[in-house]
């Protein structure tokens, strides 16, 4: 896989494992000595994952190249099935764990539904997102993700080929000749040496498209609210106002988005903006332009031609007046129709399909937190330990209790700006909620998900002296307002408090309420709550080895020497409940729980 993603585990990897997209069985616990009937309830949420080997299943509802659909076999299932009607898409979906579409297939919020929480990714095979709800997807958790690199040059080598053959009459040429014609006074040209070239939009195409345009000679400016400007002076682009673009420009090429903001964003107010006699080519989206006052600025003469590779309805309707009119340039939606782009395009897709599905995070998906890869590669510790401790956290909290306040802390000697914790926060919302809840969460739904159930999670970091080559030192997290069922979890400001370290790329619980604890969080845990006096490791690791349950770890954190201790436990296996009473037994623990992660 590229270097863009990391393994957070999946459901439908090969070792059963918690992922951003599993939801674990649940079982449950716990055990309080006869003596101690002042401890708190007994119920603690033990989790474990559900075995699921089963290969999971992608629709691909648009042609896509063979390279992907064959990357795909690999790993899923795949139903190729095209030009489904939106009420076959919905029936079929509930079958599905991934769709991958192209532009023609819209994935409304019936779609969503319709998936009764089984579709986890949709992936876009190429740029544009318009054709997906992006607000239903990340309401359902489920991720989307695009190509955006593969197509990259075939989108800017056709704007490029529009723009030359718009400037030099190359289309309507063709057919005159081809009619038995010989007009050459007709089709005359205008030259592109020299001319302002004004591209909206400095994505990955519009830069491509600058690079090619100074390379014919124009001078080429640019506007993008989004783009830096460094990137743009580093190809000789100046970066200008939106107005200022219009008015200047000798050709217009349109490389934006459709969103709500630029929908028509060319329009009659726009067009009477612009230099008499301007060119416009439109390899983008069909929608940004206003259609019908193009057309009234072609007849006006405000804008000589157009080149467009796009509409607003696709394909136009027969007769459309716009894609007859002598001046424009029309092609069906070529952009990215290169045998290169195209097999690019399908593997680009299908491997971030199959990351999705395996748990691992790209940085195409596009509902989802943008985190750099370097970033991912460098927190990929931090984020099993922050899940980790939510869960721990929550399993600590007494039955009936509702967690309505959750407190995390960093400790970090990294600046502010140089620390990015919201994929960090994602996982510690999975792990608060998912024990208690029926719902999966992802880095996609997390807030949305904590914000539906009314969990108000807050942030707070601490600096710390030192090198900031580690991300982290500590990450802390306390429930507020809430009984524990291990009273010893609560710290001395009141709350339930656990804390975690990574040590040599291993999540460690280092902290339990006010005790100091050093125990590797893998496998189970076990928490007691002890006299400290001799012969307690050597009695409760006795009773582990008679049932053959192997102890991994093993802390013990005191307030002071012959006082109480809370010994953490880490044990590979689950122990039998009449191991876990016998533990129970032993006169000198007060009270102790299981957990399982």
């Amino acid at each position: 896989m590229a270097a863009s993603a990391f393994q957070i585990r999946s459901p439908f990897s090969r070792n059963p494992a918690l992922s951003l997209s599993s939801k674990p069985s649940l079982s449950a616990f716990s055990v309080t000595p006869a003596s101690r009937r002042r401890a708190l309830p007994r119920l603690v949420v033990v989790l474990s994952a559900a075995n699921l080997d089963a290969k999971p299943t992608v629709l691909v509802s648009e042609k896509l190249g063979e390279p992907g659909i064959n990357l795909l076999k690999q790993f899923a299932n795949v139903d190729c099935s095209y030009n489904l009607s939106p009420e076959e898409l919905c029936t079929k979906i509930s079958l599905c764990d991934a769709l991958i579409v192209r532009s023609g297939t819209k994935v409304t919020r019936e779609v969503f539904e319709s998936s009764g929480g089984r579709l986890k990714v949709v992936g876009r095979a190429g740029v544009g997102i318009d054709n997906v709800d992006l607000a239903a997807a990340t309401e359902f958790g489920c991720l989307v993700v695009n190509a955006p690199t593969a197509n990259t040059v075939a989108a800017a080598e056709h704007g490029i080929a529009l723009l030359t053959a718009m400037a030099r009459n190359v289309a309507q040429a063709d057919a005159s000749v081809k009619a038995g014609k010989w007009e050459r006074n007709k089709y005359v040209g205008v030259s592109l040496v020299g001319k302002t070239l004004a591209v909206m939009g400095f994505g990955k195409v519009g830069s491509e498209v600058a690079r090619r345009a100074k390379g014919l000679g124009m001078h080429v400016i640019s506007h993008d609210p989004y783009a830096p400007a460094d990137r743009a002076r580093a190809i000789g682009v100046e970066l200008v106002s939106f107005d200022e673009a219009l008015a200047t420009a000798d050709f217009i090429s349109l490389h934006m988005p459709l969103t709500p903001a630029t929908k028509k964003v060319l329009n009659d107010d726009t067009f009477a903006k612009m230099k008499k006699g301007v060119r416009i080519v439109n390899v983008a989206r069909g929608g940004v332009i206003d259609e019908d006052a193009l057309l009234r600025a072609l007849d006006a003469g405000i804008v000589a031609q157009a080149a467009l590779d796009v509409f607003t309805v696709e394909p136009p309707p027969q007769g459309n007046k716009l894609v007859l009119h002598e001046r424009v340039t029309a092609t069906p939606h070529l952009g990215a129709s290169t045998m290169e782009a195209q097999e690019g395009v399908a593997v680009e897709i299908a491997e971030a399909v199959v990351g999705a599905l395996k748990g691992e995070l790209a940085a195409t998906a596009v509902n989802a937190p943008m985190v750099p890869a370097e970033v991912l590669t460098e927190l990929k510790p931090y984020v099993v330990l922050a899940e980790k401790l939510g869960r721990l956290a929550v399993q600590l909290v007494a039955g009936g209790s509702g967690v309505k306040n959750v407190k995390v802390s960093y400790a970090s000697a990294r600046a502010p700006d140089d620390l990015d914790t919201r994929l960090l926060r994602a996982m510690i919302t999975k792990g608060l909620i998912e024990p208690i809840s029926s719902v999966f969460v992802n880095l996609v739904n997390a807030d949305f998900t904590a914000k539906q159930r009314g969990l108000r999670i807050t942030e707070e970091r601490t600096m710390l002296d030192g090198s900031p080559e580690s991300p982290l030192d500590s990450i802390q997290v306390q429930i507020a307002n809430v009984e524990s069922k291990f009273a010893s979890a609560i710290s001395e400001s009141g709350v339930i408090t656990v804390e975690g370290r990574v040590k040599d790329g291993v999540p460690h619980l280092t902290k339990v309420g006010s005790f100091e604890v050093d125990v590797s969080l893998e496998g189970s845990i076990i928490l007691c709550r002890q006299v400290d006096q001799p012969g307690m490791i050597g009695l409760v690791g006795s009773i582990l080895g008679e049932e053959n349950v192997n102890v991994s770890f093993m802390s013990v954190g005191r307030i002071a020497p012959r006082r109480q201790a809370v010994m953490a436990i880490g044990v590979d296996e689950q122990p039998s409940k009449q191991s876990l009473k016998r533990i129970g037994d032993v006169p000198a623990i007060e009270e102790f729980v299981f957990l399982k992660l």
